[in-house]
């Protein structure tokens, strides 16, 4: 069992290499003038993007602002009132399961579904009488920000298809949208990628990174705007969406890939993209360890050697699962583990628990330490940009397998302290984050343009 584990297990010199290569390719996102063209193939793997806000709330912002979340699974819609710059009271909000089917349909019927809940929501509050409700729409898919008004998705992601949407003006679409519902008076659409969002929505004035470790992962910074090839100006700072889920996509990280991670990427929707995502995130996690699973059956060291028709299945070994069994009761753990296998119509032996529980500590803790080496080397540019010996700062955090696995953020932060002396990192949890970032982005942006 520890030969199959061994590649999973990255040592910190591992981990260093890894962070001198992520800086290599975040300096190459920002130098590269093809950033925002309409040729993504000659982008770099980590595309380093300008969100286009070069301002975190100032104090002066006021006024009750809509906020639109879109991720993998659910729509959300907010309505958030900021006073003096900060969220006043706990925003209004409500929650929709984006239908499987919808995923595959037009991108028209997609936004009509937005805009049709949206509408909802607005009535139920009684806003539909305001002159104008400026909406931020947070929207977790890479995308080519032009502006703050004006982003083109550029590639589907999380298991959409939907037609008509790629490479098109996301805002222009939605007031498309609100324009054939009618009755709303929304303006200005303001857009802002979702781990912009939850930086923007930590209260904390020493927040300068935003991070993601959930269904995707992904991370932001604000970046010294000398820095940024892709934009004019010298003075002042720029957030940049680093998009660092496709770190790997030009083979950089051949060497620490294991077997087990090129299988599941050569099989998945997206070959050869987002590949530490695939390494990473709560997409893949489940799927990684239910990999390894078989290849210990397969070798009769689990399960008798014998598999149910259950475990066959590809989906069946869900993420969540591998919280359950790392409870931090380890008789508790144990037994959701036999549950879980037992569940999936396994014959499980008295050490079979104690061994899954194993591979599952390899594989959250893998993703763990790939996230502090990201951090690290995020956080050492900004102190090196700043020309600091010793840099205190905070990293507004958010995604469910950081909040809901039993003991991630530990196995993180014990990394961090190993890899950044010469940081103080302090990570503070956002709820709601993309909703509250993004109605924030909408106040910041109402403020600068004096509307």
């Amino acid at each position: 069992v520890e030969e199959i584990l061994k590649p999973f297990r990255l040592s910190n010199e591992n981990l260093k290499e890894i962070s001198k290569r992520l800086l290599k390719a975040m300096e190459e996102g920002l130098r590269n003038k093809t950033v925002g063209s309409d040729h993504p193939s000659i982008r770099p793997s980590v595309k380093m993007l300008s969100s286009h806000l070069k301002e975190r709330p100032n104090g002066t912002e006021n006024g009750g602002f809509l906020a639109l979340d879109m991720g993998g699974t659910k729509l959300r819609a907010y309505y958030v009132e900021v006073m003096n710059g900060k969220i006043k009271l706990e925003p209004k909000s409500k929650e929709w399961t984006i239908p499987q089917e919808l995923k595959n349909e037009s991108g028209t019927q997609l936004f009509d579904y937005i805009v049709k809940n949206l509408g909802a929501f607005v009535e139920t509050l009684k806003l539909e009488g305001n002159p104008k409700l400026p909406l931020g729409f947070s929207f977790s898919f890479p995308c080519d920000h032009k502006s703050l008004y004006k982003c083109f998705l550029t590639k589907w992601t999380k298991g959409f298809k939907c037609s008509g949407v790629e490479r098109k003006d996301v805002a222009k679409l939605l007031r498309e949208a609100i324009g054939r519902k009618g009755g709303l008076n929304i303006h200005p659409i303001v857009m802002v990628n979702d781990v912009v969002a939850t930086m923007m929505s930590c209260e904390d004035e020493n927040c300068q990174i935003g991070m993601i470790i959930g269904t995707g992962t992904n991370a932001c910074y604000m970046e010294e705007m000398k820095n940024v090839g892709t934009e004019d100006g010298e003075e002042g700072q720029l957030c940049i969406n680093t998009e660092w889920g496709g770190f790997g996509d030009d083979d950089s990280l051949k060497d620490f890939l294991t077997e087990f991670d090129k299988n599941l990427d050569n099989e998945s929707d997206n070959p050869g993209e987002h590949i530490v995502e695939k390494m990473i995130s709560g997409k893949y996690l489940g799927e990684i360890v239910w990999r390894v699973l078989l290849e210990l059956k397969e070798k009769k060291l689990l399960f008798e050697g014998s598999v149910s028709d259950n475990l066959r299945k590809k989906d069946t070994f869900e993420t969540r699962f591998i919280s359950e069994i790392e409870e931090n009761s380890e008789k508790n753990g144990l037994e959701n583990a036999d549950k879980i296998l037992s569940d999936l119509d396994l014959k499980v032996n008295s050490t079979d628990p104690s061994l899954v529980k194993m591979v599952c500590d390899t594989i959250s803790s893998r993703s763990a330490r790939l996230c502090a080496a990201a951090l690290v080397t995020i956080a050492n540019r900004i102190r090196t940009n700043r020309g600091l010996p010793h840099l205190k700062i905070t990293v507004g955090m958010d995604g469910t397998v950081y909040k809901k696995h039993p003991n991630f953020s530990e196995k993180l932060k014990e990394a961090l302290r190993t890899l950044s002396p010469e940081c103080d990192i302090n990570i503070k949890v956002v709820d709601d984050a993309s909703g509250k970032g993004a109605a924030l982005v909408a106040a910041v942006a109402q403020r600068l343009c004096g509307q």
